[in-house]
């Protein structure tokens, strides 16, 4: 996004970024980068509510706390870009955690989910799905796709990747490569359990395969480096992206990670190991064994024997794509720019964008 606003307007540009946060950024005569973090610099964190408070056009990609108590101009346009581009574990005012909130932080909850005015989607499916966490209306919508989609259409920049991991990571050369990607528990962020026998893995598949380790970021762990020539740690890898174009089979669970890797049209196992317990506490979107475009392993020998048989059905990855990427494209980013800042730019020749993709106006 940062980019695209760059190169298509003269916009000054302003980054709160906060610990851990991903993306490379650099300053120059439109950009301007403040450390967000009030433990680190208060001066920072004070210039970063005014810009938040006076800016034109604010984006954020996950829940932001303090647009709570920013007071905005008017026709502030606040676009919530999103972290996933699809869901299966319910979030928002949906997460079954909420009945152990008060009703103020509900308030202040809900009152986060109005300020955004626009929320990108790439399906109907996820504007359904924003609609219920947010409570809010197709008004706030806007199916330009989610701009996180456009590297998986950039065929020169997902070579220029690829070729950087393999120097990096040049044990995946002349291997297949799975990756392990578990979505994150809260009663494991400081001592993870993966839930793999590794040995097991190690066993039956390192002849023709390696394997990639991707714990949550939020997580704190530490690989103990067993398996050196077999398992490789990725976990503080800065672009979770950019490992997916490498892999040949991902293992995952209740991540939203298989939305945006369904795009590559390659397998999936799922390995709900809690499915029953997580279903309690955190509740899907529809029936999970109906949602996921794979098999799903019930323990590390069925993710195996799955492996080892090449048991997938690839057509139901790509009819899940379908359906969860309908307006994923390439142009996304595009398109989002161009709406927000009413840019008359066309969409690249031989390209069709959907037509029910209407540009909004700074007057909604």
């Amino acid at each position: 996004m940062w980019n695209k606003v760059r190169q298509e307007t003269d916009q000054d540009t302003i980054i709160l970024q906060i610990p851990n946060s991903q993306g490379e950024f650099y300053e120059d005569e439109q950009t301007t980068i403040i450390s967000f973090d009030l433990s680190k610099s208060y001066i920072g964190f004070v210039k970063g509510i005014y810009h938040l408070a006076t800016s034109k056009v604010v984006f954020v990609d996950n829940y932001v706390g303090l647009l709570a108590g920013t007071p905005f101009h008017s026709n502030v346009e606040c676009v919530q870009l999103w972290h996933a581009n699809g869901a299966i574990k319910q979030f928002g005012m949906r997460d079954p955690s909420i009945s152990h909130r008060s009703n103020r932080a509900n308030e202040r909850f809900q009152t986060v989910y109005n300020r955004f005015t626009h929320i990108t989607v790439g399906s109907n499916e996820m504007a359904d799905i924003f609609k219920e966490a947010f409570n809010t209306n197709n008004e706030v919508v806007l199916k330009t796709g989610v701009p996180r989609t456009d590297l998986f259409f950039d065929e020169a920049n997902v070579e220029s990747i690829k070729a950087k991991l393999e120097d990096l990571y040049p044990q995946i050369n002349d291997k297949q490569v799975i990756m392990y990607a578990p979505t994150y528990r809260e009663q494991e962020l400081n001592d993870p359990d993966i839930h793999l026998d590794l040995d097991h893995l190690y066993q039956t598949l390192s002849d023709n395969y390696i394997l990639l380790l991707r714990l949550h970021p939020a997580v704190k762990h530490q690989y103990d480096g067993k398996y050196s020539g077999f398992v490789i740690d990725v976990s503080d890898y800065s672009d979770l992206n950019h490992l997916l174009l490498v892999t040949d089979i991902l293992i995952s669970d209740y991540s939203s990670i298989p939305f945006e890797f369904s795009l590559l049209e390659k397998p999936m196992i799922f390995y709900p190991y809690d499915l029953e317990s997580y279903r309690q506490e955190r509740g899907f979107w529809e029936a999970y064994e109906k949602l996921v475009p794979g098999p799903i392993a019930i323990d590390t020998q069925d993710i195996a024997q799955l492996i080892k048989d090449n048991q997938f059905n690839l057509s139901q990855v790509r009819e899940f794509s379908q359906i969860w990427n309908k307006y994923n494209d390439g142009f996304a980013t595009q398109k989002l720019v161009n709406s927000i800042y009413e840019i008359d730019s066309l969409i690249p020749s031989g390209e069709q964008e959907d037509p029910s993709y209407q540009p909004v106006s700074n007057d909604s």
